[in-house]
């Protein structure tokens, strides 16, 4: 399965899935009157792995996480999904890991062959979908780093300064966390004891304070140095 991440400067989410959102207007707009929105509640399935890859879908609101599981039943997150992100358009002829609902979601859903056959004739729409192959390609590269190279506190930094980017709150402080701190765990390839953990020491130095819906960053060099970003 692929994502496209929305792009505002391709950075992350996971698992071979990802891109974003290019300036507008955007070129999918040609698509728009095949599109159907559909409305997903929080922990269902949007699809499922190896089902046939029919449709994609571009994320409107909400949360969503894409999914794999490991033959000993460890869950692997590739990637948490927002609004702006295409799901489904770049996987093959099956879907290539589910794709869960973290909160309630609203998607608008396009048939693939419908995009395809645009594309094949509108070039805006056929860069469009090379950018979000390009872009799959980067995350991948630095999902790689990020899970061979780095310790577990510059892996959750790099988290947090990625989940930055989609916060909605506004005050340039408050990232809000709409998924759960398992999640987070088997997104990073750690342990949810070291997800609480460092998080529970970043706060004692005073990089950060734990709220509710998310966390406040206190001293975002602090972080932009330990996720090796400054």
């Amino acid at each position: 399965m692929h994502i496209a991440k929305q792009t505002v400067e391709p950075t992350s989410s996971m698992s071979g899935t990802a891109i974003r959102r290019p300036p507008s207007p955007d070129a999918f707009d040609i698509v728009e009157p095949f599109g159907t929105t559909i409305t997903v509640r929080r922990s269902n399935e949007i699809y499922k792995h190896d089902e046939p890859a029919q449709f994609c879908w571009k994320m409107l609101s909400g949360c969503a996480r894409s999914v794999q599981l490991m033959e000993d039943g460890r869950r692997q997150i590739g990637e948490f999904l927002w609004p702006g992100d295409m799901l489904g358009m770049n996987d093959l002829q099956t879907y290539y890991a589910d794709v869960e609902a973290v909160t309630d979601v609203t998607l608008r859903r396009y048939p693939r062959h419908v995009v395809e056959t645009y594309a094949n004739s509108h070039v805006a729409l056929a860069l469009r979908l090379r950018m979000m192959t390009l872009a799959n390609l980067r995350f991948a590269h630095r999902q790689i780093l990020l899970l061979g190279r780095k310790t577990a506190v510059e892996r959750i930094a790099s988290f947090l300064l990625a989940m930055d980017s989609h916060s909605a709150t506004g005050d340039g402080h408050l990232v809000v966390l709409p998924m759960s701190r398992t999640d987070i765990a088997d997104h990073l390839g750690l342990s949810i004891e070291t997800v609480c953990r460092n998080l529970v020491n970043l706060q004692r130095e005073g990089t950060l304070a734990i709220q509710r819906s998310g966390v406040e960053l206190l001293d975002r060099a602090a972080l932009l140095e330990l996720a090796c970003e400054a």
